[in-house]
Formats: C-alpha cells, structure tokens, sequence
C-alpha cells in the first residue's frame, strides 16, 4: 500500500509543471509552445517530502502503484499529452515544413468551402452560380470566331436598340440575342421600363443591344395607363399622398419612352418589333410614323415576332407591308428568322476595329450594385452618380424591375460598372402579392450582389435599420462582399449638429454587427451632396478586397496575438496550436490556419484572430474568411479506421491481417 506522503505529492509536481517557464515563439513557420523544464527527481527534494514511514515501502513516483492513485480523467489527460508531445516531434523531425503542400491544401480548403457556400445560398430554390445563364431555347446560338477578344470597350461598338409598343417580345428578342436571361420576361405589359444593355456579335461584327419599354404613342385614361403598366399605388406609398401618387402615374409613360428615345437616338440600327398574332394595330402605326419622320436617316428593320412556324408567318408578316418597311418574320422562343435578322442588321453596321494602343489584356472592371429596400432612393444615386436620368426615378414603388448596368469612370480615371436593382422586400411580402414580376425582380437583385465586388446598401435616413435592412446586410456578408452603407435622404433628418452622425452611426453598429467594418457615408441624392465620397469609399474597398499580405507579415501578426492571448485550454489540459498560415485567396481576402486541433478553437478566439487582423492589417469595408485546417487530421483518421477494422476482426483474423 503506498504512503499518503506520496499521494501529496501529486499536486507538487503538478504545480511545478504549470510554473515551468514558457519559450517564446520560434521564427517561421511558427511552432507550438513547449515546456523545456522537468521536475526534479524525488530524491533531491526536501525532507519533508521524503517518505519515513516503516510499515510500508513507498513506490517511486513512477510505478504502477503510484499511477493507481490518479483519476480516469487525468489518466486521459496524460495519454493525451503524451501522444499529443509525440506527434509534435514527429511532425517537426525537419526544421522546415513543406511549404507547398501547405499553401496547396490552402486552395483545395478554399474552393471546397466556396462550393460548400455557394450550395447553401441559393436564389429562387436554385443555388447560384457566379454567371448562371437559363440556355433553354438558345441552343442554336453561334460560336464565337477564334481570335476573337473582348478589347473594345462597350461605348465604342454601335448599338442596336429594340423598340416597340408594349407586350410585343421586345426582352425575349433581347435575351435572344445577347444569349442568356438577362432582361425579365412576363406574359405582361410594362414589365421593362428603364433601358437595358448586352452585348452580342454576329460573325465578324460586335454590337450591343439595347432593350427598351414600351412606346404608349396613344392617348390614353389614367386607369388604362395603370392597367397598360402594371402600376401600383398602395405598395411602398403610405407616406406619400394621393395627389403624388396620381402625378407619378400620370408621369411615368412619359418617362418610359424618354428612356425609349433616349436610346434610338444613340442607335446605329433599329430594331422595330411587332406582334404577329395579334396584327397590325394603331399604336405600331403611330410608332411607324414616328420613327419615319424623326429618325429616316437611320437603318429599321421590322420584325415581325410571334412567328412560330414559317408558312403562316409569311403570311403573318404580310399584314405589315403598309407600315412602309419590309418586315421579316421571326420567333425569339425557337429562333426562327434570326439568322436573317441578325444578317439584315450587320448589312447596316460599319465593323469596328479594334482600338490601338490598348493592352493584351483588358484591365479587372469592379462592379458596384445598389442595393435596398423600395423607395430608399437607388436609382436616384445612380442618375447623381452618373450626371444623366439614366434610370426612371419615381415615388411609385417597384419602378425599377431588371438590374441595370452602367459603366462609369471615377474621378481619378478608375472605371467601375454600377448595377442599380429593383427594391427587395421581404419573401413573406413578394409571396403573397402573387407577383411573377416582383419575385424575378428580386432574384435579379440577389443575382447582382453575387456578381458584384463591392454593394452600396442603401438605407433611408429617417426610417433607420429595419428588419429587412438587417436581412439584406447579412446576405452581403455570406457572399463576401465588400460592402458600403449609404444613409441617403440625410438631409430629412431634422436639428442635424455636429454628434447627430456620431449617434446615428452607433445605432447603426449596434443593428448591423454583421457590417461593423462597413464604412458609412451620409448622402443626398437631390442635391448631390457627397457624391464623390460613394465612388472614393467603393475604390477603397475594392482596393482592400484585392490586397495580399506576405507570409513574413501575416504570420507575424499572429504570433503577436497569439503571445498577447494565448488560445484557451480544455478541462483536459489541450490546448489548441498554430503552426502555419498563408492568404490562400482574394475577393474576400481569406486565411487558412493550420493548427493541431480545430475543435480546440472556439468561435470567441477565431472572432479576436479577426480583430488582430483588422487591427494590425487593415481590410476596411471587406469581409475577411478564417478557415481552419487540422494539419495531421487525414493521418489520424486513417489510423483510428485501421484500428476499428482489427478490433472488429477476430484474433485469428486480426493475427493474419497484420502479418499480411
């Protein structure tokens, strides 16, 4: 039986161990922190400590007596150790690890967790690809020549512009063309509004098509114009009052068709679309006239859509002829007669050359979407941005249905693609309205965050943060982009001193901890006050969200916030180690840590490793992705699944199994 002066010296050592002094961190790669120091032997303590009594001889502290004293759990603790100091020296035999292999499971880490993301945001029940295109119906669509390359700048090549009166097909024409589902296509008048381009090529021609709103040449009711135009006055307009309302209504054909001119009179060729099932109607009569007498000098085509099968589409088209034009069967659905259009319009295009002096490769163009809720004022930033009425802007909720896109060059010369987007209400909300409409509008919204660089999410000075701002600001954030808070309407806020901003923006930080590292920029649409702090903060973040820290650097700050809060130890004694990290990946800048244990990680320390990060490198206005890697995780699996195969065998088995 052992002494009890042995069973007092269990606390001793253990005391002696945790006072043992610590190394310091060791140059790249970093290394786990080890203990150099041992307890002395049992023989060299005091007297006190030495066991006298004579009824028993005590056992040395490390015999199987001594041992018998400990818990199960301490037990655990020290085989625990053991095996963990083991893998240690195995894993460092060589004084450098092999930095090639870490920086490639970086990636393969990287791209797994990117396809991992990309399966769980999805958009309309569908997950979403970077650049997802529905192809039905677009099979016969051409292949591009070899040595063909996108060098000309989209404001150089001419342009192709589609017009004609409501619901005749002009976004399916569109889509047709460009090759993909770029503009929303419904079985419903007025569902395009603003102008919409894409570009396309046809042989050895390129181009870029416009699609345009329906002409309303017509004199026509007030409540025909609402019916014509799917307007809604109740949805987003409870603040504003009815004489508004009725001016909105009575104002928006007339923006539509500015937006409509607008875009002929930039047109090389002109596409003038009609119906031909329903025949010829007063409306293509006026609009016929109207591009007659406004634009002869330039090159129309008529097209007559709808037609499906190419007899009755001969005799569909016939009906045309007193427009004055040779019109052209064709159907957008099949692709019947587009070839023939497409050679028609070429045979009116002069070919651009590519442009001189420009580079190989054409220069990364950061896209910038305006997102929000409706009516917080998008499109009226866009229009401030650009110094045009590029989009219609209208107290009417749900003005703007596709995502817009607009080339823009900064101040300093730095180009940027501006997509401005429709409102985004809540799913509850667009579900029950039973609008088709709405729910495309929406996912074109979702689509242009995930194809975006940097969003401006837009929020309305008087209402605050609500709970859909919150939704939205936590889609950005799972997409990892940078982000942009623009507080537009600034000047409603009443009594405005100089601590009005400061309490507004911890009201901000306090709603919105997902975007805490979003910078905040006050604005004015109307006026246009601040116009040039939106395009300075979005060149800023995309500039972070493109930054690569060195190796040196970055593993350099780690070890200091690793020396400044170590990583927390278990109720088993393990605590969690790094012993590399690398920036495996940009936009977002993501890190991968190699580390002993994942799990010994919890999301409190992984939350202040991204704060040291912060803090020490920068990378304001964009999300930054920790992932963390067991380094010996593939090894230690194959070892347990090795032995749970010969503890199920039998001892026969098991003996062949290992002689084999």
């Amino acid at each position: 039986m052992a002494c009890f002066c042995s069973i007092q010296l269990l606390p001793f050592a253990k005391s002696l161990t945790l006072l043992s002094p610590i190394s310091t961190l060791s140059s790249l790669p970093l290394r786990p922190i080890r203990s150099n120091f041992s307890p002395p032997p049992v023989s060299s303590l005091p007297s006190p400590f030495i066991c006298r009594c004579t009824s028993a001889t005590s056992p040395p502290p490390h015999s199987d007596g001594f041992i018998g004293f400990l818990d199960d759990d301490e037990e655990e603790a020290a085989a625990a150790e053991e095996e963990e100091e083991e893998d240690e020296e195995e894993f460092y035999e060589d004084d450098d690890l092999d930095l090639e292999a870490l920086e490639s499971e970086a990636k393969d880490a990287v791209r797994s967790y990117s396809t991992s993301l990309s399966r769980q945001l999805t958009i309309g029940n569908l997950p979403l690809r970077t650049r997802q295109i529905d192809l039905k119906g677009f099979k016969g669509k051409q292949k591009r020549r070899k040595g063909a390359t996108k060098t000309i700048p989209d404001h150089l090549l001419p342009k192709v512009t589609i017009v004609g009166r409501p619901n005749v097909g002009k976004s399916a024409l569109f889509n047709r063309l460009v090759g993909g589902n770029r503009a929303i296509v419904v079985d419903e008048p007025g569902v395009t509004r603003d102008r919409l381009y894409g570009r396309s090529f046809w042989g050895d021609h390129e181009f870029v098509v416009v699609d345009t709103g329906g002409v309303l040449n017509v004199s026509k009711s007030q409540a025909n114009v609402m019916e014509d135009l799917a307007i809604s006055t109740t949805i987003g307009m409870d603040g504003i009052s009815l004489l508004s309302r009725e001016a909105a209504v009575a104002r928006m054909p007339s923006m539509i068709e500015r937006q409509a001119t607008a875009a002929v009179e930039e047109a090389s060729v002109i596409i003038f679309l009609v119906d031909g099932q329903a025949g010829l109607t007063a409306a293509d009569v006026e609009i016929a006239d109207w591009l007659r007498k406004s634009y002869s000098s330039k090159y129309i085509v008529l097209a007559v859509k709808k037609c499906e099968s190419p007899r009755k589409g001969v005799m569909q088209a016939s009906e045309f002829w007193s427009l004055g034009f040779s019109p052209i069967p064709i159907s957008a659905l099949s692709g019947t007669g587009t070839g023939e259009l497409l050679d028609l319009v070429c045979s009116g295009l002069k070919k651009t050359e590519d442009v001189e002096n420009m580079d190989k490769e054409e220069n990364y163009v950061p896209s910038i979407a305006i997102v929000g809720r409706p009516n917080v004022g998008k499109s009226s930033i866009l229009n401030s941005l650009l110094g045009e009425d590029r989009t219609i802007v209208s107290p009417i909720s749900g003005t703007t249905r596709d995502a817009i896109d607009t080339e823009f060059v900064g101040p300093d010369g730095q180009k940027f693609r501006l997509i401005d987007t429709a409102g985004i209400r809540r799913r509850a909300s667009v579900a029950s309205s039973g609008s088709t409409t709405e729910a495309l509008s929406v996912n074109r919204a979702f689509r242009a965050i995930r194809r975006s660089d940097v969003v401006a999410l837009v929020i309305e000075a008087m209402a605050c943060i609500t709970e859909q701002d919150t939704r939205i600001a936590e889609r950005i954030e799972k997409e990892g982009k940078g982000c942009l808070i623009v507080v537009n309407k600034w000047d409603t806020i009443p009594n405005k001193n100089q601590q009005t901003a400061t309490y507004y923006e911890q009201d901000v930080r306090e709603k919105m901890r997902m975007l805490d590292w979003a910078p905040i920029v006050y604005y004015t649409a109307i006026t246009g006050q601040s116009v040039e702090k939106v395009i300075v903060a979005a060149s800023t973040i995309e500039k972070e969200r493109a930054r690569r820290l060195s190796t040196a650097i970055l593993n350099q700050v780690i070890r200091e916030a690793i020396a400044f809060k170590p990583p927390p130890r278990t109720r088993g004694g393990k605590r969690g180690r790094v012993y590399y990290c690398t920036q495996a990946a940009i936009r977002p800048p993501t890190f991968v840590f190699f580390v002993n244990d994942a799990k010994l990680f919890p999301e409190t320390y992984r939350r202040y490793m991204e704060k040291q990060l912060r803090s020490d490198a920068g990378f304001a206005g964009t999300p930054i992705r920790l992932l963390w890697r067991s380094r010996r995780k593939v090894e230690k699996d194959e070892g347990k699944a090795a032995t749970r195969t010969r503890s199920n065998l039998s001892p026969r088995e098991g003996n062949v199994a290992l002689t084999t």
